[in-house]
């Protein structure tokens, strides 16, 4: 399952992420990892969420975000949902870019073959999201 949140600059998408990821940790029983820019949101998530700052790993492109999640799965099977905060800002893309239809299509196949949810946020507005994004609303 993958949920897309989408708005510009000040909607709240940091604040309702950040609610989500309490939420996640308190009901779910696999371990919950956040994927971030840089260190943002470490002094408000959880200390059990696994905390990851992209910009530590060269996450540059849809295809290595794929590489990376694929390489987090393998080294923990027990992850249960993974959020990432502003993908389009980590991997260098804009939100109206087809690869990101791509890339949450697969976010979703990976997801429901290994029973893992992914919440992201993207930075944009949502008026202009595609259908294969808005799907993920």
């Amino acid at each position: 399952m993958v949920r897309v949140i989408m708005g510009v600059k000040g909607t709240g998408k940091t604040k309702q992420m950040i609610d989500l990821i309490h939420a996640a940790v308190k009901s779910e029983s696999g371990s919950v990892v956040c994927i971030e820019r840089s260190n943002k949101l470490t002094y408000d998530i959880p200390h059990a969420v696994r905390l990851v700052e992209a910009k530590d790993y060269n996450i540059n492109s849809f295809e290595v975000m794929r590489g990376f999640i694929s390489g987090l799965h393998a080294g923990n099977y027990d992850i249960t949902h993974v959020f990432i905060e502003s993908i389009t800002k980590i991997v260098g893309a804009d939100a109206e870019s087809p690869r990101l239809e791509e890339f949450l299509d697969w976010l979703n196949n990976f997801g429901e073959a290994n029973n893992i949810k992914f919440t992201l946020s993207i930075s944009a507005d949502a008026e202009l999201a595609s259908d294969g994004v808005r799907k993920y609303f």
